[in-house]
């Protein structure tokens, strides 16, 4: 009695606050040919009942602490709980592997995502050479409702399938937290999302803790008010128009800069000093911008063989 007491004072403040904000684990491979390469990003779901939700990635808390080995299972789960408490409040997680030595490890993706209130229409905003985009998502989720229940965390969930994005996900909700929405893209259950995951087991995306603000409390990441991030200045394009973007950078990942350069009357026969070491002594050597692009070219080319399993597979990076 005591705990369901507690517990309906803890929605109770949650659901009067301006902004609910829950952070998310979320664990992905990003090369299909690398399984041993697993990274883990903070992310945020930030929820305003009258506008919104904005779910981006906390760049300002990561956890990289080395954490003890040489302790008991019992004592390094504690471990784990008070600094995860320190951090974001309710501690809401699954059990921890003991021999991982960082909680989280930064990946590349960096992308927001954006659904407006009360018709959950969805943006996502991601950058592509050197513009931003804000792309509206047109593919409904449609969800499949199983009888089967589990506990995670303290939440008790049901379980959902949806096939989006080019994947078939698995997703666990409670109807403990009334907010009809989750990270990412996902929404639509009959309560927030607590932990999803793709049927390669490649994306997972887990509640770990949760918290009530008045508005936001980072300047960088969120504003006080919601509605202002909603109505951005990015570039504003449909999904079949960013995958046509997206091949176009593929093929020629330096054509904005060049592009860029060319707007303001500058060409290929631009030329700058860099000093290199050769044979032991220093020398100048003129690079074009010819070389300028090769060398950008490279680069993009190399993360793209690094980055061949993203989250949605029908959205070509």
């Amino acid at each position: 009695m005591k705990k369901n007491v507690l517990l309906f004072m803890l929605l109770s403040v949650c659901i009067n606050a301006q902004i609910n904000r829950f952070f998310y684990e979320y664990k992905y491979i990003p090369d299909i040919n690398d399984k041993s390469d697993v990274k883990r990003d903070l992310m945020v779901l930030d929820i305003d009942k009258k506008n919104g939700s904005y779910y981006y990635k906390d760049k300002h808390r990561q956890i990289v602490d080395s954490l003890k080995k040489d302790i008991s299972d019992s004592d390094f789960e504690n471990e784990i709980k008070d600094k995860i408490t320190k951090e974001y409040g309710n501690y809401k997680s699954y059990k921890i592997d003991k021999n991982e030595t960082k909680l989280f490890t930064i990946g590349k993706k960096d992308y927001k995502v954006i659904k407006k209130y009360p018709d959950y229409k969805t943006y996502i905003i991601e950058a592509l050479s050197i513009d931003t985009y804000k792309v509206l998502e047109d593919q409904k989720i449609v969800w499949k409702i199983f009888p089967d229940k589990q506990k995670i965390g303290e939440y008790n969930t049901q379980k959902a399938t949806t096939n989006f994005g080019g994947r078939q996900w698995t997703a666990w909700f409670t109807t403990e937290i009334p907010f009809q929405d989750g990270p990412y893209k996902f929404y639509g259950l009959p309560g927030l999302i607590i932990k999803i995951e793709d049927a390669t087991v490649s994306h997972i995306i887990t509640l770990m803790g949760n918290k009530a603000v008045q508005g936001g409390d980072r300047e960088e990441d969120i504003p006080d008010n919601l509605a202002s991030v909603i109505n951005g200045n990015e570039i504003e394009v449909t999904k079949e128009k960013f995958k046509k973007l997206s091949e176009d950078y593929n093929k020629d990942p330096s054509l904005g800069l060049k592009q860029l350069l060319n707007s303001f009357g500058s060409n290929a026969n631009i030329s700058t000093k860099i000093i290199t070491n050769g044979n032991g002594t220093k020398q100048a050597e003129e690079t074009t911008m010819n070389d300028v692009y090769k060398l950008i070219e490279k680069s993009a080319k190399e993360n793209q063989k690094k980055d061949s399993n993203p989250i949605e597979l029908d959205l070509v990076k």
